[in-house]
Formats: structure tokens, sequence, C-alpha cells
């Protein structure tokens, strides 16, 4: 029993020893935001729709020369984005609901900075804009990125223009049942529409319709309908037909001008081999190519994804190669971007949401991340 009372005795008085000891100095702590460098024309940004939930939609940020994610851009209920020219800014215009799903509605712009990945503006629009998958012309830059025009759908069909100077709604242009914001020149807006012509209205310095025209039509809706997912090439547009037909439409002048279809396939091809999935063509428009996923499949399969990708010449119209999709094991192809330098990198997004990033004279596969976000969809470009 002594010798239990003389080890109590002991533990107690190192405690009190301890308990006078000085505590080591505590490490100072200074939180901040990191900045990212100046955005590389090798960025990927990825739009991510986050199909779990639909109401976190996002855009994941991607280094095509390290191999790294450098970060994510939030983006709320099936947004839509736009790049500035500089690719210092992406412009995010989503939806808010105050109780999640339901709720008082709240469309807004918010402007976010690439180097902090950051909202440093925000402006409330009108709560119609369009929701739906993503497409390069669901937003809009003016040329001179005065004014940003915002594709409405309620089912009615009209657009939203925003002054960037000042922060305030300029006006709602009505488009007469046709869709999307295809910027050209400085102060017009062009829109698909169902008869296959272009809407063509032409603004004001105040954002205002100064004047509106219809094209004639240049494609046929009921027997080829095109993809309304094209590809801004400086100031010309390049739409892919469900069949595989190449129309290049010229906004440079206040009248469009529109080149001859071209096909993409042979006529044993025609019919049997289609484009597919959600962004079907990348231009780069220095080397003259043009890339798209394709697959083998019947109509109605357009949503599919593209099993190999294919490389024309623009300017001959001949197939340069067929470079197949390790599919089984990454899924296949549903959104392909071409970077618009003069080293230019190839990314193409899955539908297991990886991106895969290739050299685009060879296919010759540099690097797959998986799991870029839950559901990649589309890649965003300025």
């Amino acid at each position: 029993m002594r010798a239990r009372r003389l080890g109590v005795a002991s533990v107690g008085l190192l405690l009190g020893a301890a308990a006078m000891a000085e505590p080591p100095p505590l490490a100072t702590e200074h939180l901040d935001v990191a900045h990212l460098p100046n955005p590389s024309p090798h960025w990927a940004f990825v739009y991510d729709m986050a199909s779990a939930n639909q109401t976190d939609a996002r855009v994941w940020i991607f280094d095509g020369d390290r191999y790294e994610h450098l970060g994510q851009i939030d983006g709320g209920y099936w947004p839509s984005v736009a790049m500035s020219a500089d690719r210092r800014t992406t412009a995010v215009v989503t939806t808010y609901f105050s109780r999640g799903w339901h709720g008082t509605r709240t469309d807004v712009v918010e402007f976010n900075d690439n180097s902090t990945l950051l909202p440093t503006r925000e402006i409330v629009l009108p709560p119609k804009r369009m929701q739906g998958p993503p497409s390069a012309f669901a937003v809009a830059y003016s040329a001179d990125e005065r004014f940003l025009y915002v594709s409405n759908l309620t089912p009615a069909a009209s657009f939203t223009v925003v002054n960037l100077a000042t922060g305030a709604i300029a006006g709602e242009v009505e488009t007469d049942g046709c869709v999307l914001v295809i910027a050209g020149g400085a102060r017009r807006v062009s829109s698909l529409c169902e008869s296959g012509r272009l809407l063509t209205v032409t603004l004001d310095e105040a954002g205002h319709e100064a004047g509106r025209a219809l094209s004639k039509p240049f494609f046929d809706a009921d027997k080829d309908p095109i993809f309304v997912q094209g590809q801004p090439v400086g100031s010309r547009v390049v739409f892919l037909s469900f069949l595989g037909d190449v129309y290049t439409v010229d906004l440079s002048a206040a009248e469009p001008a529109f080149a001859a279809p071209w096909p993409m396939t042979t006529a044993a091809e025609h019919g049997h081999w289609r484009p597919s999935g959600n962004q079907v063509v990348a231009v780069h428009a220095g080397r003259k190519r043009l890339y798209a996923p394709m697959h083998a499949a019947g109509e109605g399969m357009h949503k599919e994804g593209g099993t190999e990708i294919w490389v024309f010449d623009t300017e001959s119209h001949q197939r340069l190669a067929r470079w197949p999709i390790d599919a089984k094991r990454y899924g296949p192809v549903v959104a392909v971007q071409i970077t618009s330098d003069e080293h230019p990198l190839l990314f193409a997004v899955t539908e297991t949401a990886t991106l895969l990033v290739l050299d685009p004279d060879t296919g010759r596969l540099r690097h797959a991340e998986e799991k870029v976000g839950q559901s990649g969809w589309y890649l965003v470009s300025p």
C-alpha cells in the first residue's frame, strides 16, 4: 500500500511540473488567396454540369502543359459561360433559387477573376435567361466587350443586352422564335431560326435595336439539322450537320455570307458515321485544321460520344486522319477544343469526365486526367 501511495505522489509531482512549464509558442497563421499566373493558352476550362445535383455546376481549370488542376469557378444552376478575349475574366450567367430547387429565382451574371477564381462583380438579370446544355452562343461578349448578350427562352425567345460600362440592362430584343446570340461585328447579333435562316439584329451605341434582317435558308432543319454548338473562328462560325456536312457562315459584313457546305463522309459512310457529342467541332485557323468526334450510329444518336476523332483540311476538305479513342477505358468523346496558339494542344472530354490532352498533328495521347468533375460537357474558349 505504501508503494502505491509513493507512486501516486510521484505522478502528481510530474503532472504539477508539466503544468508549470511554459507552453510552446504558437505559429502565426496568415490566411490569403493564392493568385494564379496570367492565363496560358494551354489552360483548359472544363464545364462540369455536376449531374449528381445540377445546382452546383462549375468550371474546372487544368494546365495542359504541367498536367495539374489549378482550381475551379462555381457556376450555380445550369450556367452559361463566356471568356473575355484576354482570358482574364470568365463571365458566368447562372440562376439561384432561395430554397435550393425552388423559391425566389435570381438570374445573374458573375464576372470571375481568372487569377483568384473569385467573383469580382455581378449584374442581376431579368429572370428569363435560357437554361440548357452549354453552347458558345448562350452568352457572348460584343467584339469591343462593351456589351454582353444573354439568350432568353421562356419559351418566348429573346436576348438581353447588358451594358458592361454602367452595369445596367440596356434592353431586351425579341427574336421571333430564333434562339442564341452569335456576335458579329461591333453591334450585330445573329440568332438561329428553325427555318434554317439567321436573324441578324443591329444595335445602336446605346444597345437598342436599330434594325434587323432575315437571311436566306442555309440548312434544312427537316432533312439534316445542324448542331447549335458551332465553333467561332474569327468573324466566321463553323457548324456541323447531324449527317456530317460542314457549314461556314461569315459574319464580317452586315449580311451573312454562306459558303457551300462540304461533306465529312464518303458516299458509303454517309448516314452511318456521324458527328456526335455536346461540342462537336474544333478548328485551328492558322493550321487550317478541323477536328470532330465521330461515331458509327443511326438517326437520333447525335448526343452519343464519338469513338474516333476525324481530322480535315479546311481548304481542300480532305480527311487527313482518323484517330481511334480508347472508349472502353476512357469513354467516348463528347467535346473537343484546340488551343489557338502556334503550338496548340487538342483537348477532348469523354463521357467519364476524363480530359484527354492530344497531339494535334499525330493524335498521340499525351495525358489522360480522369474525373475532371462529375460530368465534363464542354470546353470553354475565348
